[in-house]
Parts: structure tokens; C-alpha cells; sequence
């Protein structure tokens, strides 16, 4: 086991004995020149001989500290290059973003090509998963999270909100039976998926239809109308698109099919939504790309 004095100390001394000055050292380093000389008195003391003379003036290297000076210099300079090397290899490394499949398949995957052609310097590695992944253990180094409020567990801030609405293919409308009014529900197929049992105020059709019953008189009972239900979000909202019935849907999933006309809002009632948060644990050695990502999320339409 190598047995050296603190790095501090060997710092302390190169600095001063390359500058021949505690002062400037100290201006360097950050310190008071009382520090730089308490920290040089401590290799002496470490070294067992002095390796300055400090008068009578100028400061000048014993011949110890001639010794000792191009070694630590040196040393100090393959340090700073080694992990100046290791940081450029880092930051090219792919930001690991984790989210949801859903998110990651409707809205940020359709935008990567504006990604790589703004910041092609920062690949990107999407980790779709509805599992929550640990940020402080390093399975990613930044989140995408849909949640009622910003996670408590780590730094970041919401992105944007997303309302749910009656959502269908306009096929659905222009060959099925009319879907003015709640009544007509019952001749239509409503398309459900999994919410798990602890997220607050689902966005479900059940709850949908108990606020629709504040608005409406003849409002249908969930066993009066066809269902067809899925285990996944995706595989709902491609089940809308292929014009299989209705489903409560996030604005922010189908934003694009809203905007091209593949999907259309009916019955003028939504729910609201959850925030989706950029988060990632505090002080990430990745910071920099993160706020790059964050910017662009913001801005990409």
C-alpha cells in the first residue's frame, strides 16, 4: 500500500515552488498564503527536511524540493490529463433517459431526428420501462416521470400537463352510430387499460362517467355499454387509431394524431392529467447535457 502525504499539500507545493510564491499560489488555489505555508510546513514535516529557503529572500528550492518539484509537477500533470481524458469519454457516453413506453414511443421517439440534428454531439439512450428506475443507484441518468406531483426523491422540474378526453378515429364517427351526447355511449365500444390501484384520480371512463353524470341527465351505466380491455396504454391508443372504440386518452400522447386528424375529441368533457417531471438525483456529474436536454424538451413542439 503506497503511503503519501495528502494531495492538498502536494498541490500547495507545486504551485509555490512554480511561482517561487506563496502569495501567487495562494492566488491560484484559492487560499490565504498563511494556508499554502501551513500546508508546505506539513510535507516538510512529512518529508522530514525543509524544501524551501525562505530567506534570506528571494524564496528559492532547497535541494530537496528541487528534487521533489519536477516529480510532483509531473505527476500532477498526468492527473489533470488522465481524468480530462476520462471526462471527454464520458460526455460522450448517451445521456440514459428512463420514462414510461408510452412516452417514450408516442412523443419523445417521433422527435429524436430533431434531437440528433441539434445536439448530435449528446447521443441519447431511451430506457422505455413503466418500472421505476433507481437514479441513485445509476440505472439512468435522468427521468422522464408522469406523476400527480414533483417526485420527493430527486432534483428536476415539470416539463408540461396533460388533460384526458373521449378520444376516437374519425371512422368511428362517419360510419358508426351518432356520438353527440352521453346517452349514445351505449352503442359505441369503450377502450380501457391498467391503472394501477395507487395512482390518484385515474383518468378512467368510470370516473369520467360519475363527472359526466354532474353535467348530463341519462348518462349510461358502465354494464350498459361493450368494452375491450388492454394491459398496456400503447395498445390501447393503437386500438383507437385502428377505429376499435373509444378511449379516454392524454393530449400530450396523441398530440400529433390530433393535429394530422387521425384521432378526434368527441363529447366536450375531459379529466385532468398529471405533470410530467424531468427529474435526476442532485449534483449529477452530467448536469450540463441534462439542462441541454431539459431546454430542448421544452422547446420541441
Amino acid at each position: 500500500m503506497r503511503k503519501l502525504p495528502p494531495l492538498i499539500e502536494l498541490r500547495a507545493f507545486e504551485a509555490a515552488a512554480r511561482h517561487m510564491s506563496f502569495k501567487q499560489a495562494a492566488v491560484e488555489l484559492g487560499v490565504t498564503p498563511t494556508a499554502v505555508s501551513h500546508q508546505i510546513r506539513l510535507l516538510e514535516r512529512y518529508c522530514g527536511r525543509p524544501l524551501f529557503r525562505r530567506r534570506p529572500r528571494p524564496l528559492a528550492l532547497t535541494e530537496a524540493g528541487a528534487r521533489l518539484f519536477p516529480v510532483v509537477r509531473d505527476g500532477l500533470d498526468s492527473f489533470a490529463a488522465a481524468l480530462a481524458g476520462v471526462k471527454r469519454d464520458d460526455d460522450r457516453q448517451p445521456l440514459r433517459v428512463t420514462t414510461t413506453n408510452a412516452f417514450a414511443s408516442r412523443w419523445l421517439v417521433p422527435r429524436l431526428a430533431r434531437w440528433r440534428q441539434q445536439h448530435g454531439s449528446v447521443p441519447l439512450e431511451v430506457i422505455g420501462t413503466d418500472a421505476v428506475l433507481d437514479l441513485g443507484a445509476g440505472d439512468a441518468d435522468v427521468a422522464i416521470r408522469n406523476a400527480a406531483a414533483m417526485p420527493t426523491d430527486a432534483a428536476g422540474s415539470e416539463l408540461f400537463r396533460d388533460t384526458f378526453w373521449p378520444v376516437c378515429s374519425p371512422q368511428v364517427l362517419a360510419s358508426g352510430p351518432p356520438l353527440r351526447r352521453a346517452a349514445d355511449l351505449r352503442r359505441h365500444v369503450l377502450i380501457h387499460w391498467y391503472w394501477p390501484p395507487f395512482v390518484p384520480h385515474a383518468p378512467t371512463w368510470q370516473r369520467w362517467l360519475n363527472v359526466a353524470r354532474r353535467r348530463w341527465r341519462d348518462v349510461p351505466e358502465m354494464s350498459e355499454m361493450d368494452h375491450l380491455n388492454f394491459r398496456e396504454e400503447l395498445h390501447a391508443i393503437d386500438a383507437v387509431l385502428a377505429g376499435d372504440g373509444i378511449g379516454i386518452l392524454s393530449d400530450v400522447l396523441v398530440e400529433q394524431e390530433l393535429e394530422r386528424g387521425l384521432l378526434v375529441k368527441t363529447l366536450d368533457l375531459k379529466l385532468p392529467g398529471y405533470g410530467f417531471y424531468l427529474v435526476h438525483t442532485s449534483g449529477h456529474p452530467r448536469k450540463n447535457a441534462i439542462d441541454v436536454f431539459d431546454r430542448w424538451l421544452r422547446s420541441v413542439d
